[in-house]
């Protein structure tokens, strides 16, 4: 998605669309939007509708490995070209900080 917004010249709306989809992701679907190892480990300790028994941890640890390397495929296979340069229009400049 982020990629996609960079190519199509709207990278500022990047930030806005993946709160889109994690929130989207969270709510609507059985997972609630696992895609990071870190968090997966840290709800095996939640008592929320969240939270996930510690067996079921390896499973999507491995299912999140997979889909990061099936996403970097896709994104080499779409923007072979450009996606150096989708890369750096993704990165929205900070405004320059005037703290010391």
């Amino acid at each position: 998605m982020i990629f996609a917004l960079a190519r199509s010249g709207r990278a500022a709306l990047s930030a806005s669309a993946v709160a889109a989809y994690i929130g989207a992701a969270y709510w609507f679907t059985s997972s609630t939007g696992f895609a990071n190892p870190a968090v997966t480990i840290g709800r095996i300790f939640s008592d929320t509708f969240a939270g996930i028994a510690p067996g079921s941890a390896p499973g999507f640890i491995a299912a999140q490995i997979l889909g990061a390397a099936l996403g970097l495929a896709l994104i080499v296979a779409l923007y072979r070209r450009s996606a150096a340069d989708a890369a750096d229009n993704a990165v929205v400049p900070r405004a320059a900080s005037s703290h010391h």
